[in-house]
């Protein structure tokens, strides 16, 4: 199993020890370190900074929006950053919800989504491919454009830039069992979301049956050495309290629904109601211990060694550490050694 560091998204400015923990990373083997972006930073730029300051360690987002960019505009950042960092990039991308696509965003959700990131995906490959101009006749990504309220003097192209790799790995972010099986098909990778590895279940039988060769499977956890791992916990839980009650509509919330699906739906219900009353503290707090501990790796080094190896028995092939400090780093590439 390989190991990354995942540093997420800014919040309020950029964190000074980014930079520092990706070098951390790269000395001590990591294979890759990815960033995010919600409605604030974007995922690309950091990656960037930091692909300027190392010199072999994979490049991800974790996940690149759709909604914020057309699949062709996605494609140059990627080959664009491809080309400066020596064919590091692994581009990881994700739908993100209804509140952000249209809130944030100002376009409509997709009616399919299933749909949307199929032609997402097949627009990409064709700009990495490089093989005759994109064209797609989509619904959600046509390309030339065909509506009627366009010049209709749009015209294929390829890209002027010769890519590095027209195999450079596309990733996805995935919840539902329906869009497990997707990626599983049209990707080279997928991002899940609260892996606990003695529940693959959830996902759908796309996992439990068999995945494609060479398909890498690169969930992101909490990892912290620490004494007290109730403590430890707390970050987990904040997360899971912004994600759950936050990041969607009491009546679509694709994370309530997966924390439901993992046995916790009183409990995601009531995380949920609690935020969305403004009650975000008891929101937190009402996140289960239980479901914090199993999707994240907390506690003293002997109790996460003893943990690892759970998540090394299942198809997990690169475990993305959101690792709070240097030592952790080092402690968890001890242990993966």
């Amino acid at each position: 199993m390989r190991l990354g560091v995942a540093l997420g998204y800014w919040g309020r400015g950029p964190s000074a020890g980014d930079v520092g923990l990706a070098q951390e990373a790269e000395r001590l083997g990591y294979h890759s370190v990815w960033t995010a972006e919600s409605w604030g930073s974007d995922a690309f730029t950091p990656l960037t900074w930091i692909a300027a300051h190392t010199s072999t360690i994979r490049l991800g987002t974790a996940v690149a929006q759709m909604a914020a960019r057309s699949p062709t505009a996605t494609a140059m950042h990627a080959l664009t950053l491809d080309h400066l960092s020596g064919g590091r990039v692994m581009l990881g991308l994700g739908l993100s919800g209804p509140q952000v696509v249209e809130g944030w965003y100002g376009r409509p959700f997709p009616s399919s989504p299933l749909t949307a990131t199929r032609e997402y995906v097949d627009v990409v490959r064709q700009v990495l491919r490089r093989e005759e101009p994109v064209r797609l006749d989509g619904r959600f990504h046509p390309l030339p454009y065909p509506g009627e309220d366009g010049t209709g003097l749009g015209k294929p192209l390829k890209s002027i830039t010769h890519p590095v790799r027209s195999d450079l790995p596309v990733l996805l972010g995935a919840e539902g069992p329906k869009n497990v099986a997707q990626t599983t098909r049209i990707a080279d990778g997928w991002l899940p979301l609260y892996w606990s590895p003695s529940r693959p279940e959830v996902y759908g039988p796309a996992v439990t049956g068999g995945l494609p060769e060479g398909f890498v499977v690169a969930p992101m956890a909490r990892v912290q050495v620490c004494d007290d791992v109730a403590e430890g916990l707390l970050p987990v839980k904040a997360m899971l309290g912004f994600y759950i009650g936050g990041m969607g509509h009491t009546t679509l919330n694709f994370h309530t629904d997966l924390m439901g699906r993992m046995g916790y739906a009183e409990e995601a219900h009531q995380v949920r109601e609690l935020f969305l009353a403004g009650r975000r503290e008891d929101a937190v707090r009402a996140v289960p211990d239980s479901f914090a501990d199993e999707i994240s790796l907390v506690g003293p080094r002997q109790r996460i060694a003893e943990r690892l190896d759970l998540w090394r028995k299942g198809p997990v092939t690169d475990l993305l550490a959101l690792a709070p400090d240097r030592a952790t780093l080092r402690v968890l590439a001890e242990l993966n050694s």
